[in-house]
């Protein structure tokens, strides 16, 4: 048995990026852990939310119904407060996780990764995947945390195929079933690029074996409606087709990306 951390900015950040690979590690006899850097303080109130329950606290319980079914193990929360989309002034808010200390916050993940002995880490690729503020301070925790760790951990960063979007949206505007508006190439939000070009990935994963569990996982994030409703409007066929499939690059791999596990060496031992 082996034990994987995925590091994710907000609670149902897990759902939409990695919990098949997290549930397929829990089925196979792997340890997982989930850590969230924030607690989603600026997502969607629910209209369910009850009196004196925060927002924060609603999803800490959204994410361990998701836990149990991608069979995560352990939940722990590094403390900071969400810093909204790139610009808002929450950015610099006292407790943001955009403005926390880094060395201050990769310490409180090196405490679980050496309490957890972790073998393997995952955080986000360098612009947190579509230039989140939190999502980029996700890869810089994570990286300074595995330097300061006793052990430090195996690296993959979870991220979109970026020439994949590219041709689903070609398909799909072909298919009379989009408009020509969305253009995965263009920069958004502070200029950061959308996903990582496909020559520089390194594993194509397919979780369609546990595409059920990757939608019951989303479904348990309900409360935001503006994004991971959108999601579970989707037919099954074409939540497939956009989900069914997790990407990696792994810093120090040789180029080419590999469609196969990158937890062999795990199974192996």
């Amino acid at each position: 048995m082996a034990t994987t951390v995925f590091l994710h900015a907000h609670p149902d950040d897990e759902a939409s990026g990695t919990s098949g690979t997290m549930t397929r590690l829990s089925r196979e006899g792997h340890r997982v852990v989930v850590v969230y850097g924030t607690g989603g303080e600026h997502g969607t109130a629910p209209d369910d939310l009850p009196e004196g329950m925060t927002l924060a606290d609603f999803r800490r319980g959204e994410a361990e119904a998701s836990a149990r079914v991608t069979g995560t193990e352990r939940i722990e929360w590094l403390g900071y407060t969400d810093s909204g989309m790139e610009g808002w002034e929450q950015n610099e808010h006292e407790n943001s996780f955009h403005a926390a200390d880094l060395d201050e916050a990769a310490g409180r993940l090196v405490e679980i990764l050496d309490e957890e002995d972790a073998d393997v880490l995952v955080t986000y690729d360098w612009h947190g995947g579509y230039g989140h503020p939190d999502h980029v301070k996700v890869h810089q925790v994570a990286y300074r945390a595995a330097d300061l760790a006793a052990q430090r951990p195996r690296m993959l960063e979870t991220t979109m195929n970026r020439d994949e979007m590219r041709r689903g949206y070609q398909e799909a505007v072909a298919a009379g079933q989009a408009d020509q508006a969305f253009d995965p190439d263009e920069p958004i939000n502070g200029g950061e690029p959308l996903g990582t070009p496909e020559a520089q990935l390194h594993w194509r994963v397919d979780v369609s074996a546990d595409i059920a569990s990757k939608r019951a996982s989303l479904a348990c994030h309900a409360s935001q409606t503006s994004d991971v409703g959108m999601m579970l409007q989707m037919p099954e066929d074409i939540f497939l087709v956009w989900f069914g499939t997790e990407y990696y690059s792994e810093p120090g791999r040789p180029d080419g990306m590999v469609e196969g596990w990158p937890f062999a060496d795990l199974d192996a031992g």
